[in-house]
């Protein structure tokens, strides 16, 4: 079965990662995707191609989610392009983890420029089209740091906090639209980044969830397609942890 059927589909961020996990879920659920990348032409033209494959429409547009103009013109390019948008997920996002005391005004900028405000920009872009439509489903990418907090994250953990309070109030003002506004906090996701990390470090961050593993990009892709479809068709201004038990 096809949860997404011919639905247009907006992932910022899509290139890799969790981002990139979502893209393949939706194109293979019958979705047309188009995403967002910053930099990679190459990888962006890959995973284009990949998207093709599954009998959908693709593509990728080069795009500052933070550039409250730029998202402005990337909602317009993009219906002009599909027609109109269904499903906007707000993926994309940075890290400058460092603590408070050494953390310059230019690391709390940036992080929040990236995390948060461009949650902003996307949503409000995006209201147009979904107004015009009377439904869609947005999906805004927090994390269990915007619900616990975490030392050397301040800036990160504020960004992804804000973005719970944004979903559940956007939820609050678009409900009467059928316009529907959630949140996913992933854990520990196991990514190319993690890749990096030292193997010791990894396995005792396994060791302390409950189910023992990290989570992959397809169990927070897995939850995304739910919210996407008209399966979640009575749920919005949830935030829903894909954690394995950690914040239990």
């Amino acid at each position: 079965m096809q949860l997404l059927k011919d639905k247009v589909t907006l992932i910022t961020g899509a290139t890799r990662g969790i981002g990139k996990g979502i893209a393949l879920s939706f194109a293979q659920n019958g979705a047309n995707v188009a995403f967002t990348y910053l930099s990679s032409d190459e990888k962006a033209r890959t995973l284009e191609a990949e998207l093709i494959s599954f009998g959908v429409r693709a593509k990728g547009y080069k795009s500052d989610a933070g550039n409250f103009k730029a998202a402005d013109d990337l909602v317009t390019a993009v219906v002009n392009d599909f027609g109109t948008i269904d499903v906007l997920v707000n993926n994309a996002g940075i890290t400058r983890d460092t603590l408070l005391m050494r953390m310059s005004e230019q690391q709390w900028d940036e992080v929040i420029n990236a995390n948060l405000k461009s949650v902003f920009n996307l949503t409000k872009a995006v209201q147009r089209p979904m107004l015009k439509a009377k439904k869609g489903s947005i999906i805004n990418m927090s994390s269990v740091v915007g619900v616990k907090g975490n030392a050397g994250q301040s800036n990160y953990a504020a960004s992804k906090a804000g973005i719970i309070g944004f979903t559940k109030s956007v939820a609050l003002e678009l409900g009467s639209r059928n316009i529907r506004s959630n949140a996913i906090a992933p854990g520990f996701i196991e990514t190319e980044m993690t890749g990096a990390l030292d193997e010791k470090i990894v396995q005792q961050w396994r060791d302390s969830i409950p189910l023992k593993r990290g989570g992959s990009a397809e169990d927070v892709a897995n939850l995304t397609l739910f919210l996407a479809s008209d399966l979640s068709a009575y749920i919005t201004g949830q935030c829903i942890n894909v954690c394995g038990g950690m914040l239990t």
